[in-house]
Formats: C-alpha cells, sequence, structure tokens
C-alpha cells in the first residue's frame, strides 16, 4: 500500500498529487504542533526564568498601557504616551544589568541630544531662511560623524553603543523638525518624561520581581568552565591509557569543554551587563568583574590543549605500546592531579573562598612530570614503530606538561580574583606567611630499557621539549 501510494504521488497527476498532499496535511500538522511543544518544553526545563521574564514583560507592557485610559495622564501627555511603550519593548532585557544599561543609555542619550537638538533648532532660526538649512546640515553632519567615530572606541561600543544610536536619531529629529520652538520645548518634556516613566517601570520591574543578576550568571558561568576542564581530565587518563573502556559509560565528559572555546562572547556581554548592577548578594559594588574575564582567558587557553588531547584518544585506543605502558603511570597521574587542582579551583570559585589547597594538586602533577622526565631520560628502544606507537603517546605527554603550566596560570588568576573581591580567607591568604612543612610525593623510578639507544635522543626531546620551563 505504501508503495502505491508513492508512485501516485510521483507519477499521478496534479490533481491526485494535490489530493493526495490534502490528505496528509492533518498528520504532517500534528507532527509539527508536536515537535513545537517539545521545544518549547525544553526551552522552559532549560531555565525556567524564560518563562517568568516573558510574563514580566506581558504584566510591564499591560501597566504601562493602562496610561492611556488614565485622562488626566494622557491629557497631560498626549500621543507621547507611546513613547513608553515603545521604551518597554525596547529596554526591557532578560538580565538587570542589561535592562539598566538600556534604560540609562535611552533616557541619557534622549536628554542630551534634545538639549542639543533644541540649541542647534534655535540657531538656525536666529539665521534666517537662507543661513537655516546651512547650520542645520553642517550641525547634523558634525555630531553625526563624531557621534558614529565614538561607536568604534571599545570602551563606548562595550557599554554605551545603544545610546549613540540614539542620540544621533533624537538629535536629528529635533533639530530639523518644523514645530515653532515653544512647541519644541512641549514635545521634547513629554517624551523625554514617557520615556522615564517607561525606562523606570522597566528597572523597578527587573529588580524587585524575581530579578535575573547577569553578575551571578556569569559567575557561575566562569565556575563552570573550570570544572568542565576538571572533569575532562579525570576520566582523559583512564580512557587513553585503557583502564577504562569506552563503552557503556557517560561520555558527556568528552565534549564538555567544546562550550568553553567559544564562551569569550557570552563573558564579555556578561561582564558588561554585570557591571552596571547594583550591589547584591555577595557581590559588592566595584566587583572586579574583568579579573573574571581574564580568569575565563585563561581556561580558554587550558581548553585549546584539552582539545588536542581529545583529538589524540581515537588513535590512543588501539593496542597499547611498550613506550606507552612506560609512561602511562605518570602521565596519569599529571591528569589525575590537574583534575583536582581545577575542581578545587572551580568549588572555590562557587564558593567564593580562597584555594588553599590548589598548590598541593599542583605541586603533585610537577613531581608526577619530574618523574616522568627521569623516565623518559632512562628510556632506549629497539624494533619499536616510532611514527605509530611513540609520537601520539609523546604528543599527550607534551600537552599534559603545558595543562600543568594553564592549570597554575588559572589557580594564580583566581586567587588574585579572590584577593580583589575578599572571598572568604583571602585576608589571610594576604597576610605574611608562616613557615609550613610541605609534604611532597616522590616517585619511584626505575629505568626502562628496551635495548637500543639509536632512537632515544629523538623520543627524549621530542617528549620533554614542553617540560622545560
Amino acid at each position: 500500500m505504501d508503495i502505491n501510494e508513492s508512485a501516485v504521488r510521483k507519477n499521478g497527476g496534479f490533481l491526485r498529487r494535490g489530493w493526495w498532499w490534502l490528505k496528509a496535511a492533518p498528520d504532517r500538522f500534528i507532527d509539527n504542533v508536536v515537535e513545537f511543544a517539545d521545544k518549547v518544553e525544553k526551552l522552559g526545563k532549560d531555565d525556567p526564568r524564560r518563562i517568568i521574564h516573558s510574563i514580566k514583560v506581558g504584566i510591564t507592557l499591560s501597566l504601562i498601557s493602562l496610561l492611556y485610559y488614565f485622562r488626566p495622564i494622557y491629557g497631560g501627555f498626549g500621543s507621547s504616551t507611546m513613547w513608553a511603550i515603545l521604551t518597554v519593548v525596547v529596554v526591557f532585557e532578560y538580565s538587570v544589568g542589561a535592562t539598566l544599561g538600556k534604560g540609562f543609555n535611552r533616557a541619557l542619550a534622549t536628554f542630551v541630544a534634545g538639549a542639543l537638538g533644541f540649541g542647534a533648532h534655535h540657531l538656525a532660526t536666529l539665521a534666517g531662511d537662507k543661513g537655516q538649512p546651512v547650520i542645520l546640515w553642517f550641525s547634523i553632519f558634525l555630531l553625526a560623524a563624531v557621534a558614529s567615530f565614538a561607536r568604534f572606541f571599545p570602551g563606548v561600543k562595550a557599554r554605551y553603543d545603544y545610546g549613540v544610536l540614539i542620540f544621533i536619531l533624537t538629535f536629528c529629529l529635533v533639530s530639523v523638525s518644523g514645530y515653532q520652538e515653544d512647541e519644541i520645548l512641549e514635545i521634547a518634556h513629554k517624551r523625554v518624561s514617557t520615556i522615564i516613566i517607561g525606562c523606570l517601570t522597566c528597572v523597578i520591574m527587573s529588580i524587585f520581581v524575581f530579578p535575573v543578576w547577569a553578575g551571578h550568571d556569569f559567575h557561575e558561568l566562569i565556575a563552570r568552565n573550570i570544572e568542565k576542564q576538571a572533569d575532562f581530565l579525570k576520566g582523559f587518563g583512564e580512557l587513553y591509557f585503557g583502564t577504562k573502556g569506552d563503552t557503556d559509560t557517560d561520555m558527556s565528559w568528552l565534549h564538555g569543554y567544546k562550550s568553553v572555546l567559544n564562551s569569550k562572547t557570552a563573558e564579555e556581554a556578561m561582564a558588561n551587563f554585570a557591571r552596571w548592577e547594583p550591589p547584591h548578594g555577595k557581590f559588592r559594588f566595584g566587583h572586579p568583574w574583568k579579573q573574571y574575564l581574564k580568569v575565563g582567558e585563561m581556561t580558554r587557553q587550558c581548553a585549546y590543549r584539552l582539545e588536542a588531547l581529545s583529538n589524540c584518544i581515537t588513535s590512543g585506543l588501539k593496542e597499547p605500546s611498550e613506550f606507552k605502558e612506560i609512561i602511562a603511570q605518570s602521565c596519569m597521574e599529571i591528569s589525575f592531579e590537574s583534575a583536582n587542582a581545577l575542581q578545587e579551583i572551580s568549588s572555590a570559585v562557587k564558593k567564593m573562598t580562597y584555594p588553599f589547597t590548589v598548590s598541593t594538586h599542583i605541586t603533585n602533577a610537577k613531581t608526577a612530570a619530574d618523574d616522568l622526565r627521569t623516565t623518559l631520560e632512562a628510556i632506549t628502544l629497539e624494533n619499536t614503530n616510532i611514527l605509530e606507537d611513540v609520537m601520539p603517546a609523546a604528543s599527550v605527554t607534551s600537552l599534559l606538561i603545558e595543562i600543568i603550566e594553564c592549570t597554575e596560570n588559572i589557580a594564580e588568576s583566581v586567587k588574585e580574583l579572590a584577593c580583589l573581591a575578599k572571598f572568604k580567607g583571602a585576608v589571610l591568604a594576604m597576610s605574611p606567611e608562616k613557615p609550613t612543612r610541605r609534604l611532597l610525593r616522590r616517585g619511584n623510578i626505575r629505568p626502562h630499557h628496551i635495548e637500543n639507544d639509536s632512537t632515544h635522543a629523538l623520543i627524549t626531546a621530542y617528549a620533554t621539549s614542553a617540560m622545560v620551563e
């Protein structure tokens, strides 16, 4: 039956094919509705705050639209009441910081541009009919050119780009309007007032009704990115060196680092929004959000090494070579200690505490690297395929050594963040250190002999090139 229907659809006439299309339309409609419902459900489950934000926007617009039904207010603002509605639509963003930033930009730009536009219109009027177009043309050209050029400055682009656009638009509208000066003042007063009403309504609703703080989300994002890298390193050593199978296990950790590689834009946007927000929770006024960007940059540098390690997994899952077995213990120790260090750093960021013991894990990883160096210096190879057996494993050792340095950089940037943000324990960490006894793990190295010195120099140089600081 299905074969006949398919043949009819392909070879039947236009009317018959149209009939089959109409017959299948209800099924297609139901499938599309089910698919759309699944997407809506997933979107809501991923972040329920999105549903709350949508409701907040609807409530805010409903409240602002009520201005039309109060005659004293409507009689005072006239048709300019529509600017309050437009302001809510444009200004109300998902997070508090984004809403405050846009509201401030819109209100300030409208006020400044309105004042300058009125001044340009007044000067043009004094110049007479012949001079008026010249003055208006020159003023619009000058301010539009200067404001547009200012948008290329990174600081202006990040925080005031929207305000500059509103400034240009408002200045042009006011300066070239055909109203008389008293009419311009009245219109400007009404529009500025309605815009301020719209901005204040958005800000109040955003802050006091289920607020979404960009600073809190930024803080959680940095901690989560570091934790993803710790999860990768925990599973990599066991998977690559064959102590854990790659089937019937949760392998989500293997690709978690990829989101870190593409997080730069989101981090910069969140940092910009967070700087607009007032103190909230544990985040005081003047919180060092720029330092979070530094931590994020150090985290991405580590993620690039993890991506290279991930590419080595496929070639490393075959039968392990003798060289790979020799270096397995030290490499797994490096991976394990680096993962513990990153896990502790992530936990310290989440709990806003100073990472006191992270140095122990880094020291243990460096000790394992020293053990690995000694092992490589004692290796000689005979009847070993350098290209297939040695070079991939040597690449892994080189990357693991680089990850130790990246982990140390992340730890130092987080310690600096802890001091700047006054995390718990940071004051104690900044005090003069007292002599303490440090227990270091010492590895027992036994030379491994595989009989020939012909390739010893090549292997040692390649595998230890990244170990020299």
